[in-house]
């Protein structure tokens, strides 16, 4: 209800400022006519001014057609709009970044494609978001081949970073290393891209589960994605629901739904265990009950509890730096890379810090300064 009085008040979260003077009349024929005409036919000849006399220099879209909102589900587009409101919201906060929602009333994938084709024009990027797993998969893929801009999915990439950001410093914590046994729950845009990630820095011994269980070699009931995770993921081929795989993990990270697991799953897992419970708004475990069970650090998707793990973290810093060193394409290398650097912000971890606030100094700059050819 206080978020509702929130949102009442303020009739949403942005708006639009002016960045140049408009006071007499000799302003106002230069940004408005006869002057503007000029820029027209010089944007005309050479689209890619367009970054240097127009707003697409700073200027982002935020895409979604609200077909997997926060732990909503598919509540279509105009339930997308209070969320890709509050992440324009955050891109000017944090990083100085004017950005725009775009709730779109299509979950067709091509003509998702299409229309982000249409408005790059006006957009130095495009920030996908919300939009359900495998569709967001191809949406994402063929943006980035199409078009000449930075094209992220968030839910996907800025999860990820967050996550290695958090893993490593609670290897620090616990006295652990990248031979640690992980658990992903949740094979849908966060998990595939977490999994991705952290193969990439080089985790060898990851087994992702989904709702029917371990993805192994023995289900015959997988997805493109998921006959591609088969193969790089689960080297011994183990098999089981969330309950019989967890068993002797060292890290369980969960991208799934509230409720999953209980402390006696946490009892079962290693010495020091590392609970990262990420379902939104309900944990997959509440913080107590992970302690309860032996936890030695944890960590939420939740701001009401300490290490928070939340894409606000890192996606103004990306795409700052995708701006600001003119990124056509954000690779994973980039994103490691940022990782790193906001890992170092926090000097000495402990269980109740692995991972700075979105309101620390330097956390933009350390993003930012990774996104880089």
């Amino acid at each position: 209800m206080d978020s509702i009085s929130y949102h009442k008040k303020y009739k949403g979260k942005i708006g639009t400022e002016l960045k140049s003077p408009i006071n007499n009349r000799s302003d106002l024929s230069l940004a408005y006519t006869p002057g503007v005409a000029e820029v027209s036919k010089l944007l005309a000849l050479d689209p890619k001014m367009a970054s240097t006399l127009s707003l697409k220099s700073n200027t982002i879209a935020v895409l979604s057609d609200g077909s997997a909102v926060l732990g909503l589900g598919n509540i279509g587009a105009y339930g997308a709009i209070p969320v890709m409101e509050g992440k324009a919201a955050l891109f000017k906060k944090f990083a100085g970044v004017d950005a725009f929602p775009i709730c779109v009333n299509t979950q067709d994938n091509e003509e998702i494609i299409k229309l982000a084709k249409n408005i790059a024009p006006v957009f130095g990027g495009i920030n996908l978001e919300d939009i359900e797993a495998p569709r967001c998969f191809e949406i994402e893929r063929r943006l980035i081949k199409e078009l000449d801009i930075p094209v992220m999915h968030d839910d996907q990439h800025g999860t990820a970073v967050v996550v290695l950001t958090a893993l490593l410093n609670s290897l620090k914590v616990v006295d652990k290393d990248k031979s640690v046994k992980i658990v992903i729950n949740g094979a849908g845009a966060a998990g595939t891209a977490v999994c991705d990630l952290l193969l990439e820095y080089g985790f060898k011994n990851i087994v992702i589960c989904d709702s029917q269980g371990a993805i192994s070699k023995h289900r015959k009931d997988l997805n493109t994605e998921k006959k591609r995770l088969v193969k790089i993921t689960n080297i011994n081929n183990e098999v089981g629901d969330i309950h019989q795989i967890i068993k002797n993990k060292d890290v369980f990270i969960g991208v799934s739904k509230g409720n999953l697991i209980d402390k006696n799953d946490i009892k079962n897992m290693s010495k020091d265990a590392v609970v990262f419970a990420m379902a939104n708004p309900t944990p997959e475990i509440m913080p107590d009950e992970a302690k309860l069970g032996g936890a030695k650090v944890i960590a939420t998707g939740r701001s009401d509890f300490n290490n928070q793990i939340n894409n606000c973290l890192v996606f103004p810093g990306i795409f700052r730096g995708a701006l600001d060193h003119k990124v056509k394409r954000i690779t994973n290398k980039m994103l490691i890379q940022a990782a790193i650097n906001l890992s170092k912000l926090v000097k000495k971890p402990t269980v109740e810090k692995i991972i700075p606030s979105p309101f620390e100094k330097g956390v933009v700059k350390a993003v930012s300064s990774a996104i880089k050819m």
